[in-house]
């Protein structure tokens, strides 16, 4: 049974935007993600479990990505997102000036 013709994207771009939002976008978000659990967790434990749980929330992450009806709220959650998980990160990676 193929597809509603309404609730297809009708725009290439759009369509574009909304598979590199899933792919790059959630990575990123996912690996900021992370990088937030080690300013705070064991850096070894936070990579042990990254193997599973960083899978789960991308895959996630990318399916958020295609049911959103706006590419640019998505847009604008991952990158409100990335900052915000890697600023912990970064602000104890300069306190101590790189350890």
């Amino acid at each position: 049974m193929p597809a509603n013709k309404k609730y297809l994207t009708k725009s290439p771009w759009i369509r574009f935007s909304k598979i590199l939002a899933g792919t790059a976008g959630g990575y990123v978000v996912m690996l900021s993600f992370h990088l937030f659990l080690m300013a705070f967790l064991p850096k070894e434990e936070v990579i042990a479990t990254a193997f599973f749980t960083g899978y789960l929330l991308w895959a996630f992450l990318l399916l958020y990505a295609f049911i959103a009806q706006n590419v640019w709220r998505v847009w604008g959650i991952y990158i409100m997102l990335t900052a915000l998980f890697a600023l912990p990160y970064l602000l104890k990676f300069n306190l101590h000036h790189g350890y």
